[in-house]
C-alpha cells in the first residue's frame, strides 16, 4: 500500500510541474504574439486589421497547447497507468 501512496504522490507532483510549464509556456507565447503584433502595427499602421486578425488566429492556435496538457494531466491523475502497474508487479 506504501508503493501506491508513493505512485500516487509523484504522479500529483508531475502533474503540477506539467501544467505549471503549460502555463509558462502560454504566458510567454501570448508576450511574444502580442510583442510582434505591436512591432507590426508599428511598421505599418494600415495593416492592423490583418494583423489583428493573424495574432487572434496565432494566439487560438498556440492556447491549444495548454488545453491538450491539461487533458493528459487530467488522464494521469484520474485513470493512473502508473498505478495499475504497480499493482501488478506487487501482486496485490
Amino acid at each position: 500500500m506504501e508503493a501506491m501512496a508513493l505512485v500516487y504522490g509523484s504522479t500529483a507532483i508531475g502533474v503540477g510541474i506539467i501544467l505549471g510549464f503549460a502555463g509558462l509556456g502560454s504566458a510567454l507565447g501570448w508576450g511574444l504574439i502580442c510583442s510582434k503584433y505591436i512591432e507590426g502595427i508599428a511598421r505599418q499602421p494600415e495593416m492592423r486589421p490583418q494583423l489583428m486578425g493573424q495574432m487572434l488566429f496565432t494566439g487560438g492556435l498556440m492556447e491549444a497547447f495548454p488545453m491538450i496538457v491539461l487533458g493528459m494531466a487530467m488522464w494521469f491523475v484520474f485513470a493512473n497507468p502508473f498505478a495499475a502497474a504497480v499493482q501488478a508487479a506487487s501482486g496485490s
